[in-house]
């Protein structure tokens, strides 16, 4: 089986998508991919290039590889992705909430860091002052 204009080999995927043939052979042990096999060779199709797009895209926002499994395997419920469409965007929004939550942590404890460092510089100050006032 030679590669046509519709498959990819594992080094096009990596190419194509900044992968590693690692990343890919872990998603097809997780079977999230399917690529077809000739030899030790593995050719991948426009589904699997579809459906990697959709595992980075997913794991950029933070979803687990089981809610990405789930959104994938929705694709076939023979709604016109209805299904799929709905589900995307529950988890979407709950992982949006806990991003701005993250988020809203981040900005307390930089600012709190930033009063915390005002503090040491103060101290610092003083400590100089008193030494050159010292001398």
């Amino acid at each position: 089986m030679q590669p046509t204009e519709t498959q990819m080999t594992i080094r096009e995927m990596c190419d194509t998508f900044d992968v590693t043939p690692r990343t890919l052979r872990f998603y097809e042990s997780k079977e999230l991919l399917f690529p077809k096999r000739d030899g030790q060779k593995r050719l991948f199709t426009k589904r699997d290039r579809a459906r990697l797009k959709l595992i980075l895209r997913g794991k950029r926002f933070g979803f687990s590889l089981e809610e990405i499994r789930q959104l994938l395997d929705l694709y076939h419920v023979g709604d016109q992705q209805h299904t799929q469409m709905n589900r995307t965007l529950e988890i979407a929004h709950d992982r949006l909430n806990d991003l701005i939550g993250q988020r809203d942590e981040l900005d307390s404890a930089i600012d709190d860091l930033r009063e915390q460092i005002k503090w040491g510089e103060k101290i610092v100050s003083s400590m100089n002052q008193a030494r050159k006032a010292a001398e």
